[in-house]
């Protein structure tokens, strides 16, 4: 008997039955855009055997206007829909359905040819729409519903109609974007007038034996957004105008809240989409950072949804819902909603992947065979370049031995599942000692290995890591001065008041750790969500609080500093990189720009200003913590070289960049690949 048995009920749509109640939702890529249709055909066709009942493309383009940037994908001819035809007849031979989400971006397109329904710039793009006139709002209807009937021409399941995240849709639904005074504008029935007929439009072209999927903004989380009685009133029409399921979208792409990012707690938003449950007859999916089967359960036991939609998980594992089902939850790779190699990559213009897994997206060209012949390998280091080194070497017949100093795996992922909002690198390191017994790798451990030590190896992979880099400062070696190490390992005990030397990610991080008392907002959402100002619907229009963020007070008076004469957190992640300086915003952090660090004495730590060395003072802090960078740990390697043994140096051995697991995972997968 399954451990989730709400989980793997099927779902009877009337004209089609899904096996599970797994959908994965919506991912840009960018494969279509690469034009390599068995690649794209592959991405899906893989998932597809791991098991998910539904999923969902990245979206189309109704048009070249509605196009999140100019070239995007779309099924604008005929060859278009010979393409798509590879991607659905590989899904349905894989034993998968598969539905083409409908995108307009409105004025959220990056183009000058935008559109919406008033001239309202978007605060993320650099282009003010153009305002549709009722025959250019006829024509986005029509190409909408076109759309769909070339899916369903091309082979696809269904559709979803994206109606959520501040797109076009949703643009003409509030008064924030919709300043029309006509019929499509106005009171709220003119407003949702836009969707409705969309709605009926699609249904019209595709036919009653087709899934109809409309993604709708249940939390707005912009002023001026929907209030809970209108999403319910939309939701009702919708489903009389032909849709067949109603999936959740949380937030617009411009609201100042965190929706997925990992600091988000697990099914933070489960419960807006309980609120519609019970007021309309077809099923509804909840959605927004379930990364586990356990969660996944959860909700749906607990009555927040019919179905739950996950993305990102299906990146970090194709396998998802196979290995759920096989009782091997521990074996799923985990979905840490880092974006660091997804939604990172997709905003700038990348392909995504995943941190975790870099095949995903990739599975034409990393592919793991079983090797022609076994070796004796030996890896060095037990962080992140060696964890998955070993994974994939072992898993493809090679003897693995893996050794590390410390008494347990992880590397540097065990200080970062310390920092407040990164707790899902708990579950990353648990998975990687998971798969090394399910691998059979050999790990020893507590043991600090010499280049006699690795004698008999056919393959050695050094993969030592980083060494906290020395910033030279004068009095560095007072007793008020720590490294991130020790405070992140813990153990360290650290004053009221704190100057942090580095602003990079891991400055960032320590931050958080100082500012943050326990437990951290991440696991608790009430805290959280009064830290950051999300209301209820009901309540408020768009669910921002009427109080704004209610964070709890800091825990220590931090400042922190860097030399470079920029913003400090310009470097962090392209989509994440806003969360972490408003947290610490939030937590009152001051941030120093440009600054000299003179010398550090029992009063506190001396700096100056730009390169003339200006403005002398003193910042009277107790404890000052180095973080002011890495250089790579390579001793090991130098003696082997020495000793004529060629060594594979990975990871942070090779190039010291922060704590940089995305790189150091890509690197060691793609060695063990080749071994």
């Amino acid at each position: 008997m399954t451990r989730y048995p709400n989980l793997f009920r099927p779902l009877d749509l009337g004209h089609t039955t899904l096996k599970n109640r797994v959908l994965m939702g919506s991912m840009h890529t960018g494969l279509e855009e690469t034009k390599d249709w068995n690649r794209v055909a592959e991405f899906y066709a893989e998932r597809a055997r791991g098991g998910v009942a539904l999923m969902v493309t990245g979206g189309m383009a109704p048009n070249r206007e509605g196009g999140v940037f100019p070239g995007a994908a779309g099924l604008f001819t005929p060859d278009d829909i010979a393409n798509h035809r590879i991607v659905t007849d590989r899904v349905h031979q894989a034993g998968g359905k598969i539905a083409m989400q409908i995108l307009h971006a409105g004025r959220y397109a990056y183009s000058p040819d935008c559109v919406g329904p008033s001239p309202v710039k978007s605060p993320i793009s650099p282009f003010p729409p153009k305002e549709l006139d009722e025959d250019g709002i006829e024509k986005q209807i029509a190409d909408i519903a076109t759309a769909a009937a070339r899916a369903r021409e091309a082979g696809y399941d269904g559709v979803e109609v994206m109606g959520s995240e501040g797109y076009f849709i949703n643009q003409f639904l509030v008064t924030h974007t919709n300043k029309r005074t006509d019929r499509w504008g106005g009171s709220y029935e003119n407003r949702m007038r836009l969707p409705i007929e969309v709605m009926k439009r699609v249904r019209a072209a595709v036919g009653d034996d087709f899934i109809i999927i409309y993604r709708l903004s249940m939390i707005d989380l912009v002023p001026n957004g929907s209030t809970h009685e209108e999403v319910v009133q939309l939701a009702q029409e919708i489903e009389k105008a032909g849709a067949s399921i109603i999936n959740t979208g949380i937030g617009w792409h411009e609201a100042r809240i965190p929706t997925i990012a990992t600091s988000v707690p697990r099914a933070g938003f489960a419960w807006v989409t309980k609120k519609l449950m019970g007021k309309v007859g077809i099923p509804v999916i909840t959605s927004n950072r379930i990364n586990t089967p356990e969660i996944a359960e959860e909700v749906l036991s607990e009555g927040c949804a019919d179905m739950v939609s996950m993305a990102r998980p299906f990146l970090a594992d194709a396998h998802f819902v196979a290995k759920a089902e096989a009782g091997q939850s521990a074996l799923i790779a985990p979905c840490i909603a880092c974006n660091q190699a997804c939604l990172d990559h997709t905003f700038s213009g990348k392909i995504s992947t995943c941190l975790v897994n870099p095949r995903a997206c990739h599975e034409t060209e990393l592919q793991i065979q079983p090797a022609t012949q076994t070796k004796k390998v030996a890896i060095v280091g037990a962080g992140p370049a060696g964890l998955s080194t070993a994974i994939t070497a072992a898993e493809r017949g090679h003897a693995v031995t893996l050794f590390d100093k410390s008494d347990e795996i992880g590397g540097q992922l065990n200080m970062a599942k310390k920092v407040p909002g990164k707790e899902e690198f708990w579950g990353l390191v648990d998975w990687f000692g998971a798969s090394l017994e399910a691998a059979r790798v050999t790990v020893q451990l507590g043991q600090t290995v010499g280049a006699e030590d690795l004698d008999g190896f056919d393959e050695v992979i050094i993969a030592t890591g980083v060494l906290p880099r020395d910033p030279g400062i004068e009095g560095q070696d007072g007793p008020n001065v720590l490294g991130y190490v020790d405070v992140l390992r813990g153990g360290a005990e650290v004053g009221k008041r704190v100057a942090i030397i580095g602003a990079g990610g891991i400055g960032f991080d320590v931050a958080e750790y100082l500012v943050e008392d326990t437990p951290s907002p991440t696991l608790d959402l009430q805290e959280w969500k009064a830290q950051w100002g999300v209301g209820d619907p009901e309540e408020t229009p768009g669910g921002l609080s009427p109080k704004g963020p209610q964070p709890e007070p800091p825990k220590r008076e931090v400042v922190l500093l860097q030399r470079k004469q920029e913003k400090p957190g310009k470097r962090l992640g392209k989509t994440t990189g806003w969360i972490h300086r408003a947290a610490l915003k939030l937590k009152n952090v001051e941030m120093k720009a440009g600054v000299n660090y003179e010398r550090i004495t029992a009063e506190g730590l001396w700096i100056s200003s730009g390169e003339a060395r200006e403005n002398p003072q003193l910042l009277e802090v107790d404890t000052i913590v180095l973080c002011a960078g890495q250089v790579s740990e390579r001793s090991l390697a130098d003696a082997l070289r020495e000793k004529g043994i060629t060594a594979h140096v990975i990871g942070g051995a090779d190039v010291a960049a922060e704590l940089d697991a995305k790189r150091a995972i890509n690197q060691g997968v793609r060695l063990a690949a080749t071994l």
